[in-house]
């Protein structure tokens, strides 16, 4: 099973996709990780040919649990994956996530990526690219393309997870979990 656990900035794709995958026993792919350097170097800006390497090395293993919304890997991903699980949360739900979070955060000053040094500050949430603002911004855009991915033939081999509320994700969880002990 292949797995990309999906939605706009703030649903909880990594919670998600680490508990989906230690459900089914399968790797975990975090997309910000791989892309994240030291000092908030992207990878998929500074270096997008190397993002895309180590992207596409890693989904090309045979099952894993990928989470993440980089686009210009997100077809490698979805090309090769069983199944989507878009997170597809109202945009009430979304902005507690991303601001409790933020919060948290920046209280804890915890390493965000083990390695990067890189931790949220109080500082950075005036950033045009803070999660707060930036969930906020593309919430409706990810809605919209997400929808449109999904219906697009190219993608007609994935099994479509579209959760709408946060209460659906466990039921989901045990269901692939079930199949996968199959």
């Amino acid at each position: 099973m292949r797995v990309v656990v999906t939605g706009t900035s703030g649903a909880g794709k990594t919670t998600m996709a680490r508990e989906l995958a230690r459900a089914l026993g399968l790797p975990h792919i975090e997309l910000d990780a791989v892309n994240w350097q030291p000092g908030w170097v992207g990878l998929n800006d500074a270096d997008p040919a190397e993002f895309s390497r180590r992207v596409n090395a890693a989904v090309a293993k045979e099952a894993w649990v990928v989470d993440g919304n980089y686009g210009g890997v997100r077809d490698a991903a979805w090309d090769r994956a069983t199944d989507i699980v878009w997170l597809d949360y109202s945009r009430g739900v979304i902005m507690t996530r991303v601001i409790w979070r933020s919060i948290r955060r920046a209280v804890d000053r915890s390493e965000l990526w083990p390695g990067t040094g890189n931790r949220e500050t109080w500082r950075r949430w005036f950033d045009r690219e803070h999660p707060i603002r930036w969930a906020w911004d593309t919430w409706a855009r990810r809605r919209r393309e997400y929808a449109e991915r999904c219906q697009n033939l190219r993608f007609s081999h994935l099994r479509i997870h579209r959760l709408r509320h946060p209460r659906e994700a466990e039921p989901l969880i045990a269901k692939l979990a079930a199949e996968v002990r199959r």
